[in-house]
């Protein structure tokens, strides 16, 4: 089994019909209510995001995006830590590819990135109390 389908094995496992509601749920703009509905386990949602062009061996930031906002840190570790150990792709790396191949992540391009230091407001320090 190559390590992509042992991820997609380990993701699928702790995944329950619970949250796959909530998975299919948090990607309804991508997913017609009709295809949605045929979709009864995490194993058929990951084929029909492969299918669709949203996952694959080497393009995870939808999934990514996806646990994110479903709040399973669990699994967005899972994910992170192949891109970082098997793919080697590094966080940084993944911030200019994931604003490309996300539609909705391009409004979030300038929180995403860090401040120059001209954009940092300086504060002065707290008045000292005598």
């Amino acid at each position: 089994m190559s390590e992509y389908s042992s991820l997609l094995s380990d993701l699928s496992d702790n995944i329950t019909n619970e949250d796959l509601e909530q998975l299919k749920s948090a990607c309804k703009e991508d997913i017609p209510e009709e295809e949605s509905n045929s979709i009864t386990s995490s194993r058929d949602w990951f084929s029909y995001l492969e299918k669709n062009d949203k996952l694959a061996q080497d393009n995870l930031s939808y999934i990514e995006h996806i646990f994110e906002i479903s709040r399973r840190p669990d699994l967005l570790t899972r994910v992170i830590e192949y891109r970082t150990t098997v793919l080697k792709i590094s966080e940084d790396d993944e911030i200019e590819t994931k604003l490309t191949r996300i539609p909705s992540a391009k409004k979030y391009k300038d929180i995403i990135r860090q401040p120059s230091e001209d954009e940092i407001i300086k504060l002065a320090p707290p008045p000292k109390k005598a």
